[in-house]
């Protein structure tokens, strides 16, 4: 993937989320009646200004991206005149005011509902919720759970495909609680297996807390044929070649691929025998597999990759996940829900210093994500601009002053003391909020920058 592919799936979720977000500033003010005087995707310089409607609203695009705004008439930005009063927005009732101000992030999550039932409604081809297990000294063997099981629901909460599973999963992570797993085995017999999450670590940043379960997705055993070979690598070096089928290491037969990367992986350092077939003839080489680093772990590698197979998948991988309109509906204002509440609960242990701040993601991240769902396909892609509206929604309606929810938080006062706050102490607050908001970009920059370099 070059750049681009990156970019151009990032910016137009950045500008479909802003668009909608100011948006509904913007349709809730005109039926307030307030007069809107400029509607800009983008903050600083107008790179395009085009003025429409009886109003002469001005429609800009402006040349810095991360965000946008809705500029209304108001006595406290400049001078209006006395026709025009009833219509600027300091003048409003206060209950108006916080109607205007919350549709923002409002509109975010109801693009996000939209999202998700129109992908539920129409069906989407999903992973089956198939495990695998990574090795035995995880929770999800000690658990009880072997290859091949189908999970059929989590805690009596239905299970169709692997993302529903990891959503659970991650959920009662969070909580620090045990859960009961439905599994259907590959005999098919019914089983419940207790999986304790209390000590799951989920403060890490960059690796996945599903797989540090000791859970990923099944696969079919795939033969331990070499498709190609790392020059210099310890297998060219020993002389294998391609074509080559490994059969077992250190006189310990493979059941496939998987189990060859698993047991070269724990070598590091140390010699292995490989017995290969090559054109019908048994062979044995002896090899060291080469330490690496692989997201900080020291891993072993011999430097060949798997032949291509000819499995495309069918109904043992995946399956058509479809809900109908009104069960539709309700799976994804859940799912809205369930998102919403996930994020502030891991701003919420941010703040209380229980989980890194190494788990805030900016731009660089997000514009990452963008460029890989959208290479697996468009219901991806819209799942991912999904997550991030809630993301973006929750954000807006956290009480910091400069964004939506301390805008709101100052509504809530005024409406309990009976009167508008003193404009002195919204001028503090505004310049605590700035300060709050240049240090979250700051740390979440930092933190995609470490991804980057770290890899």
């Amino acid at each position: 993937m070059n750049l681009f592919d990156y970019l151009i799936p990032f910016a137009l979720a950045l500008g479909v989320l802003i668009l909608v977000h100011e948006l509904g500033h913007y349709l809730v003010a005109r039926a307030c009646g307030v007069k809107v005087l400029r509607f800009s995707i983008g903050f600083g310089k107008a790179l395009l200004v085009r003025r429409a409607g009886r109003d002469g609203t001005e429609w800009a695009i402006g040349a810095f991206p991360l965000g946008g705004y809705v500029k209304m008439l108001d006595e406290r930005e400049g001078e209006v005149a006395s026709e025009e009063l009833h219509r600027a927005f300091n003048r409003q009732t206060v209950w108006k005011r916080f109607a205007i101000v919350a549709a923002g992030p409002i509109a975010n999550f109801l693009l996000a509902i939209a999202l998700y039932w129109g992908m539920f409604a129409v069906g989407t081809a999903e992973l089956r919720p198939r495990i695998a297990l990574g090795d035995m000294t995880t929770i999800a063997a000690a658990a009880g759970l072997r290859d091949g099981d189908l999970v059929v629901a989590v805690d009596d909460e239905p299970i169709r495909s692997w993302q529903e599973l990891r959503w659970a999963l991650l959920k009662y992570a969070v909580d620090g609680r045990s859960v009961v797993l439905h599994v259907r085995t590959l005999e098919d017999v019914d089983a419940f297996r207790t999986l304790d999450l209390r000590d799951v670590d989920i403060d890490d940043g960059r690796s996945d807390p599903i797989g540090r379960i000791g859970l990923r997705p099944w696969r079919p055993q795939i033969p331990a044929v070499i498709g190609r070979l790392v020059a210099g690598g310890a297998a060219e070096r020993a002389g294998i070649r391609v074509g080559d089928e490994v059969k077992a290491i250190d006189g310990e037969a493979l059941a496939g691929w998987t189990q060859l990367v698993d047991r070269v992986r724990h070598a590091a350092g140390r010699e292995l025998r490989l017995d290969v077939e090559r054109a019908g003839e048994r062979l044995t080489f002896n090899l060291t597999p080469d330490l690496e680093t692989d997201n900080g772990h020291q891993v072993g590698r011999i430097g060949v990759g798997v032949a291509d197979p000819g499995i495309t998948g069918g109904p043992e991988l995946f399956a058509t996940v479809r809900y109908g309109v009104v069960e539709g509906l309700t799976k994804a204002v859940r799912q809205t829900w369930e998102t919403s509440v996930l994020s502030l609960q891991m701003i919420g242990r941010m703040l209380l210093g229980e989980i890194s701040w190494k788990n805030l993601s900016g731009p660089v991240t997000i514009a990452d994500y963008a460029g890989q769902t959208a290479q697996l396909g468009l219901a991806h892609y819209l799942k991912f601009v999904a997550m991030i509206s809630i993301s973006l929604g929750v954000l807006n309606l956290l009480p910091i002053p400069v964004l939506d929810g301390g805008h709101l938080l100052y509504y809530v006062v005024e409406i309990i003391k009976g009167g508008p706050i003193p404009e002195r102490i919204m001028e503090i607050g505004q310049q605590i909020g700035l300060a709050l908001l240049i240090m979250l970009m700051a740390f979440a920059f930092y933190n995609d920058i470490n991804r980057l370099i770290s890899g």
